[in-house]
């Protein structure tokens, strides 16, 4: 793409963006046709095409074949990329990133405490079943379990932007979660993290935020420590 072309996409871009706002669009609510959409932004459909395609990988459309682009909903999936691309390029350590996760996890541990359905409350503790259950049998599920854990926590504390935020650090447990698994060493060592997930469950479940918060900080603490040991900074 040519340095004009490129800088027609980015304009068209600004105005799409523009175009959302004022006409007051919603989650799902459908764009005009590509055809429409590159007479009345007076580019070509190349150009519009581009366009719209930029704003899907920031997660601001849906976009697929056939379909006229959507309003997309909020998604931790353009964060999460960038987080990813950050660590892995050094601009960020994985120290930096949990160091601002715990912060934010802590808030949403005494948020879920006080908010959380009863629904929520029970599928954390069921959650940490498995987890247990894993650690016998399939020990590789516990990572995805674990992002499970985290994320419905987040939704749990009532605020969606805790979610989406709490959403995209699954990126970083996916890189971390193997060499601290290793760094535990022992079954016994694996077994007490799982358990501090259990205090952290039973004290949303209890509704009492400043044990939830204090089972959080545990957590936080713990994993960072492994992590050191095992040379992650």
């Amino acid at each position: 793409m040519s340095t004009q072309e490129s800088g027609l996409v980015d304009r068209a871009v600004a105005e799409l963006r523009a175009y959302i706002r004022r006409e007051n669009m919603k989650v799902g609510d459908a764009l005009p046709s590509e055809q429409a959409l590159s007479a009345q932004l007076g580019v070509s459909r190349t150009v519009a095409r581009e366009a719209m395609r930029a704003l899907a990988a920031l997660g601001v459309l849906q976009i697929g074949n056939g379909r006229r682009a959507r309003v997309a909903a909020m998604s931790p999936e353009a964060m999460s990329i960038l987080l990813d691309h950050t660590v892995y390029s050094g601009q960020l350590s994985i120290q930096q990133v949990l160091d601002v996760r715990r912060t934010l996890e802590l808030r949403t541990a005494g948020l879920a405490a006080l908010r959380r359905s009863d629904a929520q409350a029970r599928e954390l503790l069921e959650i940490v079943d498995r987890m247990f259950t894993a650690l016998r049998t399939e020990p590789t599920l516990i990572m995805e379990l674990d992002i499970r854990f985290h994320a419905l926590i987040a939704r749990a504390s009532g605020n969606a932007l805790y979610e989406l935020l709490v959403g995209s650090y699954g990126v970083i447990t996916r890189q971390t979660w193997a060499i601290g698994w290793r760094a535990r060493g022992s079954q016994e060592n694996r077994e007490e993290n799982i358990r501090c997930h259990e205090r952290i469950a039973t004290a949303i479940m209890m509704q009492d935020s400043s044990r939830a918060e204090a089972a959080m900080t545990e957590h936080f603490e713990t994993a960072i420590s492994v992590l050191i040991r095992a040379g992650v900074t």
